[in-house]
């Protein structure tokens, strides 16, 4: 069956390659010269199985509204004359209702989990190199209340089956040495053991590579304008010239079957043809920073709970990533939100790396209310949807296109999710 991937970041390509392994013609198409050059390309870096609770939870609302006017917040709602936004919001409120949210952290964590392993596994089998550690990411609280709240939670998370442990302070510095230059301002942290961390850009490059030689075909430089319908089925994507219009290419790429998975950009591709899809775009801000000859930089990737900031050790590079920003499509960096990342950093290791070597980006999560992904059918009965990952989806990439593949086959999937289904 012939395959067409909308989509070349990791949950594009991570599905492309699980489609070929069924023997299917795959094609991935994507805008940009490259793979993973959008939201793929510098985040956290964290395979957070274990912590992959929904940010749509009970103490959610009261946290926003005391980031209101707070320019570094960590989450900060831009208000636009965009309804779509305003909906959303008052829909990602309903989620965080306590029924809601137990609601939704089952699917999450269970994508997470049959995610990380179906990452083992294929890391066993290629031997892909990504920067990856295996040493567990430790979440690391400031304030004694939030800590114990957090404790409270463990054994909920330990009975989805995350590997979760609370930690002292002493614990924590002996897990991560590095933090012993902020043992002061710490009150504990819970620890999972088998979580990991990796470049998740590295990983698509050479995903697509590894992919390319099993014989899927990518149309780098591909912008796609519409989904053209026929009947109950999709006939073909119709394609733009991108950068070189002068460049001859056929306007329409024919398929069989078509998968969505073009991030925040999904909505915009669905809504003309009736197909529902309640993501919008949550700019998040990254700085990856070179370690050089300090000895300061965290080995083990860390969750900062106060700021909401991870801290992933990628090679020589040390990578501080967060905070979500609801305000519309546009990547412009904001410089305010740029410096409070490296600030945070070096408050916390000041022997980190060279401060003035931080290189900044900016991208679109494309985030659901409930922060569940959409992942399964439309529709159309030729449409499949890989969409909607938010914050997660380098931690669930691999999970969603192995059960993405099985549903396209007709296969019962591995994992118990919530499947999109046909309207």
């Amino acid at each position: 069956m012939r395959v067409v991937v909308l989509g070349g970041g990791v949950v594009g390509v991570a599905a492309a390659w699980y489609l070929a392994a069924d023997g299917h013609e795959v094609t991935v198409v994507d805008r940009q010269p490259g793979p993973a050059l959008e939201t793929s390309f510098a985040n956290g870096g964290q395979i957070s199985a274990s912590q992959a609770e929904p940010w749509a939870n009970p103490g959610a609302p009261a946290k926003i509204l005391k980031w209101l006017g707070k320019a570094d917040a960590p989450l900060l709602f831009r208000p636009t004359m965009d309804w779509l936004q305003w909906r959303w919001g008052l829909q990602f409120l309903m989620e965080c209702l306590p029924s809601r949210w137990r609601h939704n952290t089952r699917p999450c964590v269970n994508l997470g989990l049959y995610s990380r392993d179906c990452l083992r596994l294929l890391r066993a089998a290629t031997g892909i190199e990504y920067d990856h550690l295996e040493r567990g990411i430790l979440e690391f609280y400031t304030d004694a209340r939030e800590f114990g709240d957090a404790v409270d939670a463990v054994q909920t998370m330990r009975d989805y089956g995350c590997d979760l442990a609370a930690k002292s302070v002493d614990e924590c510095v002996r897990i991560e040495p590095a933090l012993a230059t902020c043992r002061s301002m710490l009150a504990g942290g819970i620890f999972a053991a088998t979580d990991e961390s990796g470049d998740a850009q590295r990983f698509t490059v050479e995903l697509a590579r590894l992919a390319a030689e099993r014989g899927v075909a990518f149309r780098w430089g591909t912008p796609v304008d519409g989904l053209l319908t026929q009947g109950d089925r999709i006939r073909g994507i119709r394609c733009g010239a991108g950068e070189d219009p002068t460049r001859r290419q056929s306007p329409t790429i024919v398929g069989d079957t078509y998968v969505m998975a073009l991030g925040s950009y999904s909505p915009l591709l669905l809504a003309p043809i009736g197909v529902p899809c309640a993501v919008y775009p949550a700019k998040g801000y990254s700085a990856t920073i070179a370690i050089g000859d300090h000895g300061g930089a965290p080995q083990v990737s860390l969750t900062d709970l106060e700021r909401k900031l991870v801290f992933s050790r990628l090679g020589s590079r040390l990578r501080v990533a967060g905070t979500a920003e609801l305000g519309g499509y546009g990547l412009d960096l904001n410089t305010v939100r740029c410096e409070a990342l490296v600030r945070r950093a070096f408050e916390l290791f000041p022997d980190a790396g060279e401060r003035a070597s931080a290189q900044f980006w900016t991208g679109l999560r494309p985030a659901t209310p409930s922060n569940v992904p959409l992942v399964g059918g439309t529709r159309y009965r030729n449409l499949f949807l890989d969409t909607g990952h938010g914050t997660l989806g380098w931690t669930m990439a691999c999970g969603s296109g192995r059960a993405l593949a099985d549903v396209i086959a007709g296969r019962a999937p591995e994992v118990d999710f919530a499947f999109t289904r046909a309207a």
